[in-house]
């Protein structure tokens, strides 16, 4: 889907749900109706799909007793109001990444993604099995809230460059789109950082607002276009190694629910957490070939090794300026996370790494 036709569909879709659920008939008596408003453009790949498929899961799971509506980006509130539109009481729900909400508390970064940090899987087992989730809640206690793990894009693309990075010099002064604390490092690393909503990039990047830009991968970038725009496409993050989204519900209504939909909203959670990055290990490859063979696009596989190394210096420091915050909250997070790490790369690094060098080196399946 080109950039155009994306966006026609998703205005149309968009107002067309909008008016429905405004115009919705009362539902049955006894039955509870939750809106939730999200970070991303309706029929959006991967994630506006995911959370449209998340509301509808709950919906069918609990036979309506909780019914969601979906409000996508622009349609209730601006996309990078969400959450506030939860702790307002204006919706009851956000799907969204945590990362976008560092404002609030910066320990809320490392329950999106951490530069050089935890893959869609390591995530997956800091937050269920070492302590993560508990942290979480916490954090988010402070504002109510409860946030639960609802997807996952894995490792993202570096990012879209009107010219290549030839080298650490390159990066002083770069215009770029990329949040979290990802975009800390980049910033360390000399580039003039900013956030933006997934709709607001392409006419930055139009305009020259925008130098370069990173949001997710092949599947979602070709959806937004931007290799309209730039043609060179860095394929690996060292950023953005497994970026989970989330739900995030009002706490004190959750715990209102049947301890019966309670669970129905935990588990469709969980569940569309590998529903969503199975999502992208199947299209991003897909999308990928699309911009290459079609689109003319230029891929680099890896940054330049000084940038490499550089990222990885800053990520480090930031981590541990992290470890020492002033905010006690925080450096416990800080800490878990690092062990945390610690704990699963060696299974990461020891076993899997092993099997994808040895598959990469000898299995070749061009002749089958």
């Amino acid at each position: 889907m080109d950039r155009r036709s994306f966006l026609r569909a998703s205005t149309v879709g968009g107002a067309a749900a909008a008016a429905t659920s405004l115009a919705a008939p009362a539902i049955a008596q006894g039955n509870i109706t939750w809106r939730m408003v999200t970070t991303w453009p309706r029929n959006f790949p991967g994630l506006g799909v995911g959370a449209q498929r998340l509301a509808d899961r709950i919906t069918a799971a609990s036979d309506g007793a909780l019914t969601v509506q979906v409000f996508s980006a622009g349609e209730m509130v601006p996309p990078l109001q969400s959450l506030d539109a939860v702790i307002d009481g204006s919706a009851e729900m956000s799907h969204g990444a945590a990362y976008y909400w560092q404002n609030k508390s910066v320990a809320l970064s490392f329950f999106t993604g951490v530069p050089f940090g935890m893959t869609a899987s390591e995530i997956s087992g800091w937050m269920r099995y070492l302590g993560g989730q508990e942290l979480w809640d916490e954090v988010y206690d402070q504002f109510g809230l409860q946030g639960f793990l609802s997807g996952n894009t894995g490792t993202q693309a570096g990012g879209w460059f009107r010219n290549p990075l030839n080298s650490l010099a390159d990066v002083q002064g770069l215009r770029f789109r990329t949040p979290g604390l990802g975009g800390q490092v980049w910033q360390a690393l000399g580039a003039s950082v900013t956030n933006m909503a997934a709709g607001e990039i392409f006419a930055a990047l139009q305009t020259g607002t925008l130098d370069a830009a990173e949001f997710v991968g092949p599947y979602n970038d070709l959806a937004l276009g931007f290799h309209q725009v730039c043609n060179h496409y860095y394929t690996s993050s060292f950023v953005e190694p497994g970026l989970a989204t989330e739900l995030v519900v009002d706490k004190a209504k959750y715990q209102e629910l049947p301890s019966n939909l309670q669970a129905i909203v935990k588990d469709v959670c969980q569940a569309e957490y590998e529903n969503v990055y199975s999502d992208f290990v199947a299209n991003d490859p897909r999308a990928l070939r699309t911009l290459v063979e079609e689109h003319g696009v230029t891929v680099h596989e890896s940054f330049p090794d000084d940038i490499l190394e550089a990222g990885a210096n800053a990520s480090k420091d930031i981590i541990r300026n992290l470890l020492n915050s002033d905010d006690e909250l925080t450096q416990r997070v800080a800490r878990s996370f690092v062990d945390g790490l610690t704990l699963m790369r060696t299974r990461t690094q020891g076993t899997d790494q092993g099997f994808m060098s040895a598959r990469q080196r000898f299995l070749d399946l061009s002749d089958l």
